[in-house]
C-alpha cells in the first residue's frame, strides 16, 4: 500500500521570473530531472509535475506573447474573471463548446458559471454551463458527486442532496488551463476534467489512502487545525437530476447495477428567459469493481431500486437521482467518469460520448482541446517583448473568453430540423454586438458567419430575431433589436458567403414594422408611436403587444441605431427608399434631446444633501406624448446614484446605465451629437468629466465606446489615454481581473483596445490607438495575408501612448480610424507615438470618423414643430381619441 499523497496538487510552473531566453534550457533541464526521478516519486506528485512540464502551454518559449515559436497557451488563465461578479466560465471547454466541465461552488449570487474563486464549498461537477452571464446561474445540469467512502461502510450515511453534500475545497488547488480543470477537496478526492463537443471526461483520485481507509476532513473544523476522520475506502459517485438554479420539475433517472451506466433526462427553466428546456445524460464508470447501487429522492436514499420517474410519482424537484458505490479502485486509485449530454435523447447523449471519447484517453482529450483552442488563438501574433506577463495573459485570456460563447449547438436542436447551423447562449446581443460579434468577425469569420446564418434560421422557425436566447429559449430583451446590427454589420464587412440575405433583410424589416405579442423576449414595442411621432412617449399606450413599460430613452435611442444599421444594409443590397426610410427614422434620437435639462445633484458630505448641479446642459430624457419631458435624474443608474434602479422590469426610463452615458449613444451621428453639446471643446470637456466624475461604468458594456469617442472631437489621444487609465486597472490578470460580468465581451473590449483599435459596431469604421504591443500581426481573410499593426518607436514603460503620425502600406495616414479592408486584403499601419498628443495627427476636420446625417435632414436642419404637434396630435387622436382629454 502506498503511503498517504499530497491533499495540494502542484502550482503551475510558468517560469515567469526567469529571462525568456533562458527558459528553454531550464525547462529541458527540469523535464530530464523529472523523468529520471519518476519512479520514486509517488505517482500523484510525478504525474501532477510531469503534467505541468510536459504540457505544451506551461512550456517556457523564446519570444514573448505569441509570436512566432510562442505557445500562446501559456499566457490564457481562465480563471480571470471567476469572482467579483464576474461570472466566467473556468473549466475545461473547447471553442464555442457546449460540454463545459467544472466544480460548482455554493456561492449565492455569483455562481451563474458555477465556479467562483472564494472558500465557499463545492456541490458537485457538472458538465453544461454558460459563461459570464449575469441574474441567475445557467444550467449546471445532472452534476455528479464524489465520496471516497461512507462512515461505518453504510452508503444511507453517505449525503446525497445538493446542502448536505456540500465539501470544502483545499485551498489554492482549483487550477484551470484550456480545456482542462482540476480541484482537490477536503474529502481526499482530487478530480480533473477535460471535455469534447458534446462529452465530459472525469478522473477521479483518492489521496490519503492508506490500509484500507481514507483520511477526511470535517466540515465543522477550524481550517487552522483541522480535525480528520477516517472512512472505509470505497468510493460513492452519486448523479444529481438537479441544475444550478434547481428549476427542475420533471426528469427520470436509471442505473444499470450490471455496466453501471447511469442514463436521465430532466425538464429546466432558463436564467433569463422564458420557457423550459429538456436535457439528457449518459454516464459510464471505469477503474473499479461495483459493489451497490441505488437511488435517492432527497435525503431518503434506496438500494436496488434503480429507476426513477417523475411521470409515476418518484421524482419531486429538487436534489434526486442515482448513486454507484465501487471497491476500492483497481489501479493508480482512480475512477474515471465519462458523461455524454444531449438535448435530443438519452440515445443521442450516449452516442456522443461513445463517438467522442471510446478511447477513455484523459491525456488525448485534453490534447486535443488544447489543439483545437491553439488553432482559434493563433491567428493572432503579438510581440510582446518587453511588455509584463500580465498584460500577455489580460490579452490572451480576454480573447479566450471571447470564444467560449455562443455555444455551437448544431445537431442538437430539438425544435426544428434545419440544414443551418445552430448556435445558442446568446447572452445577450444587447451586450455582444458592440465587441465580441465585430472581434469573431475579425478573427474567426467562418463561426461569425454561422452565427449570423443560426440567427436567421431562429427567425425563419420562430417569427422574429433574438436580442437574447439561451437553452432553446427566447430570452428578455433588454434594449433594441440589435441583431439588426450584427447582420448589418456581418454584410458591410463581406461576411456574405452561405448567408441568405433575401431571408436576413426580411427579418430586420420585420423587427422595424412589425410589433410582436410579447416584445419583451423579441422585436421591438410601441412601434406606432416610434412610427408616428418618432420616440416612445412613457405615456404610450401600445394596444399591439406587451412587455416592461419602461426604459423608453434607451430603447429609443436603441432603435434609432438600429434603423439607422438596417439603412446602411438597405443601401448596400439596392434598395435606395428603403435606405432613406430608415435613415430619417436613425435621426429620432434628437426627438430625446431636451436641451435645457441640467446635471442636477445632491452634494455628499453636507448637512442637508445641498443640491448641485455641473457646467453642463443637455441630456437624453424621457417625453410624454403632449411633447413635454418627464425629469429621470441625470445621473440615475450610475455607480454614485442609483445604480441598480434600472433593469428590466423597472419603471425607469434607461436600462442598466444613466441619461448621462446614454446620450453619448449617438454613434450615426456624433456631429450632430457634438454641436448639440456645444462643439468640440464642451463635448471633451463632458466626456472627460463623464469618465473622472464617477458616472461612468465600465461592468457594462455600453460603456465602452465612450473610451473611445474623444476620436470625433478630434482627440484620439484622450482615448488612447483612457484605455490605459481602464486596462490594466480594471482588466487584468488578476481573478476578479474584469469590472462586471463578462458576457462573453469584457474580453473583447481588453483585446481590441491591446491591438490598438475599437469597432463601431454596425458601421465599417476602426477606431485607432497605438497597441500595447510593439506589433500585432492578424490573419487576413485573403489567404497567405496579414494585417500587421506596429509601433515603430514602441515604449514598454507606456510613456509614449500617443500617436505622432502613422503610415499605411508605407503611405502617409492621417485619419484616426481605418476600415475593415486590412483585415480583408492584409496591409501593414505603422504608428509613430510619442508623450504628447499631437497637434496634428487624426485633428482635421477630413480625418475624423464619419458621422452619417440621416437623408432627408441635413446639414444639421430641425424638423419643423408645428409639424411634430402635428403628428403627436393625430397619434394621440388614434391612441386616446383625444389629446386634450
Amino acid at each position: 500500500m502506498r503511503g498517504p499523497k499530497p491533499t495540494v496538487m502542484a502550482p503551475p510552473i510558468r517560469f515567469r521570473g526567469i529571462p525568456r531566453r533562458s527558459r528553454v534550457l531550464v525547462y529541458a533541464l527540469l523535464c530530464i530531472c523529472i523523468i529520471s526521478l519518476l519512479p520514486r516519486f509517488d505517482f500523484g506528485i510525478g504525474r501532477t509535475l510531469l503534467f505541468f512540464l510536459v504540457s505544451p502551454q506551461f512550456a517556457g518559449r523564446y519570444e514573448g506573447g505569441g509570436g512566432r515559436g510562442v505557445d500562446i497557451l501559456q499566457y490564457v488563465d481562465p480563471l480571470i474573471g471567476t469572482t467579483n461578479g464576474g461570472h466566467v466560465f473556468p473549466g475545461a471547454s473547447l471553442p464555442y463548446g457546449m460540454a463545459k466541465a467544472v466544480a460548482d461552488t455554493q456561492s449565492p449570487a455569483e455562481n451563474a458559471a458555477g465556479f467562483v474563486s472564494d472558500s465557499n464549498p463545492v456541490l458537485g461537477f457538472s458538465h453544461m454551463h454558460d459563461s459570464g452571464t449575469g441574474g441567475q446561474p445557467s444550467l449546471g445540469n445532472f452534476p455528479l458527486f464524489v465520496h471516497p467512502g461512507c462512515p461505518d461502510d453504510d452508503f444511507k450515511k453517505c449525503a446525497y442532496t445538493v446542502m448536505e453534500r456540500a465539501v470544502n475545497r483545499t485551498t489554492d488547488s482549483a487550477f484551470a488551463a484550456p480545456g482542462y480543470f482540476t480541484i482537490n477537496l477536503t474529502n481526499s478526492v482530487r478530480a480533473e476534467m477535460t471535455v469534447t463537443e458534446h462529452t465530459a471526461l472525469y478522473r477521479f483520485s483518492f489521496l490519503n489512502v492508506n490500509d484500507g481507509e481514507v483520511s477526511v476532513i470535517d466540515k465543522e473544523s477550524d481550517a487552522d487545525a483541522p480535525k480528520t476522520s477516517q472512512v472505509p475506502y470505497s468510493p460513492l459517485i452519486l448523479i444529481d437530476l438537479i441544475d444550478l438554479m434547481n428549476s427542475r420539475y420533471m426528469g427520470g433517472i436509471q442505473v444499470y447495477n450490471s455496466s453501471g451506466r447511469v442514463i436521465g433526462e430532466g425538464s429546466y427553466s432558463p436564467s433569463f428567459g422564458s420557457g423550459q428546456y429538456q436535457a439528457f445524460f449518459c454516464a459510464d464508470f471505469r477503474g473499479a469493481k461495483i459493489r451497490k447501487t441505488g437511488t435517492f429522492v432527497g435525503p431518503d436514499v434506496t438500494e436496488g431500486v434503480d429507476f426513477l420517474d417523475s411521470e409515476k410519482g418518484h421524482v419531486p424537484t429538487g436534489s434526486a437521482g442515482a448513486w454507484i458505490q465501487f471497491e476500492k479502485p483497481l489501479q493508480g486509485d482512480e475512477i474515471m467518469a465519462r458523461v455524454g449530454v444531449s438535448f435530443m435523447s438519452v440515445d443521442k447523449a450516449c452516442e456522443n460520448a461513445e463517438e467522442e471519447i471510446a478511447d477513455w484517453s484523459f491525456e488525448r482529450v485534453e490534447s486535443d482541446a488544447r489543439k483545437a483552442w491553439r488553432t482559434k488563438l493563433e491567428v493572432i501574433e503579438v510581440d510582446g517583448t518587453g511588455v509584463d506577463d500580465d498584460l500577455l495573459t489580460t490579452f490572451w485570456s480576454g480573447l479566450y473568453r471571447t470564444l467560449l460563447s455562443p455555444q455551437n449547438y448544431t445537431g442538437e436542436n430539438p425544435l426544428w430540423n434545419s440544414t443551418e447551423p445552430y448556435f445558442d447562449s446568446f447572452y445577450c446581443i444587447w451586450d455582444s454586438f458592440r465587441a465580441q460579434h465585430p472581434l469573431l468577425t475579425i478573427i474567426d469569420p467562418d463561426t461569425q458567419t454561422d452565427m449570423v446564418r443560426a440567427l436567421i434560421d431562429i427567425y425563419r422557425h420562430e417569427g422574429t430575431l433574438p436580442d437574447c436566447r439561451m437553452s432553446f429559449c427566447k430570452g428578455f430583451t433588454q434594449g433594441g433589436s440589435n441583431a439588426d446590427i450584427v447582420i448589418a454589420d456581418a454584410y458591410i464587412k463581406s461576411l456574405r458567403s452561405n448567408i441568405n440575405w433575401t431571408t436576413a433583410y426580411e427579418a430586420v424589416i420585420s423587427d422595424a414594422e412589425v410589433e410582436p405579442p410579447n416584445w419583451g423576449s423579441s422585436g421591438r414595442g410601441n412601434l406606432e408611436a416610434w412610427h408616428h411621432v418618432g420616440f416612445i412617449p412613457v405615456d404610450d399606450i401600445d394596444r399591439n403587444g406587451s412587455g416592461p413599460a419602461s426604459r423608453t430613452v434607451s430603447r429609443g435611442v436603441e432603435y434609432a441605431y438600429d434603423d439607422f444599421a438596417i439603412s446602411l444594409l438597405a443601401s448596400a443590397l439596392g434598395k435606395p427608399l428603403d435606405a432613406a426610410k430608415y435613415s430619417r427614422r436613425a435621426a429620432n434620437w434628437r426627438n430625446y434631446w431636451n436641451p435645457s435639462q441640467r446635471d442636477l445633484f445632491r452634494v455628499p458630505d453636507t448637512p442637508d444633501g445641498d443640491l448641485s448641479s455641473s457646467n453642463f446642459t443637455g441630456f437624453m430624457q424621457p417625453r410624454q406624448l403632449d411633447g413635454s419631458f418627464k425629469y429621470q435624474n441625470t445621473r440615475s443608474c450610475s455607480p454614485i446614484h442609483n445604480q441598480h434602479g434600472c433593469y428590466y422590469d423597472t419603471g425607469l426610463q434607461t436600462y442598466e446605465g444613466s441619461p448621462w452615458l446614454y446620450s453619448f449613444f449617438v454613434p450615426q451621428d456624433m456631429s450632430s451629437l457634438i454641436s448639440l453639446m456645444g462643439g468640440p471643446q464642451n463635448f471633451v470637456e463632458r466626456l472627460t468629466y463623464f469618465h473622472t466624475s464617477g458616472i461612468s461604468y465600465m461592468g457594462n458594456e455600453q460603456g465602452f465606446l465612450p473610451v473611445f469617442q474623444f476620436h470625433y472631437a478630434s482627440r484620439p489621444g484622450l482615448s488612447s489615454f483612457w484605455a490605459r487609465e481602464h486596462i490594466p486597472s480594471l482588466f487584468n490578470a488578476s481573478v476578479n481581473g474584469i469590472p462586471g460580468n463578462d458576457d462573453c465581451a469584457m474580453g473583447a473590449f481588453s483585446a481590441f483596445a491591446m491591438m490598438g483599435f475599437f469597432p463601431v459596431a454596425g458601421q465599417d469604421v476602426y477606431l485607432l490607438i497605438p497597441p500595447f504591443f510593439r506589433q500585432v500581426r492578424i490573419k487576413a481573410k485573403e489567404k497567405g495575408k496579414w494585417a500587421t499593426i506596429r509601433v515603430r518607436n514602441f515604449d514598454p514603460d507606456r510613456k509614449r501612448i500617443y500617436v505622432q503620425s502613422a503610415t499605411l502600406n508605407g503611405k502617409k495616414y492621417t485619419k484616426s480610424w481605418m476600415t475593415h479592408d486590412i483585415f480583408l486584403k492584409g496591409g501593414t499601419l505603422e504608428f509613430v507615438v510619442g508623450e504628447e498628443e499631437s497637434k496634428t495627427w487624426g485633428v482635421r476636420d477630413e480625418d475624423l470618423p464619419p458621422s452619417y446625417q440621416p437623408i432627408g435632414l441635413q446639414d444639421g436642419d430641425e424638423e419643423d414643430e408645428e409639424d411634430e404637434e402635428e403628428r403627436r396630435r393625430k397619434y394621440a387622436q388614434l391612441v386616446y381619441g383625444n389629446l386634450d382629454d
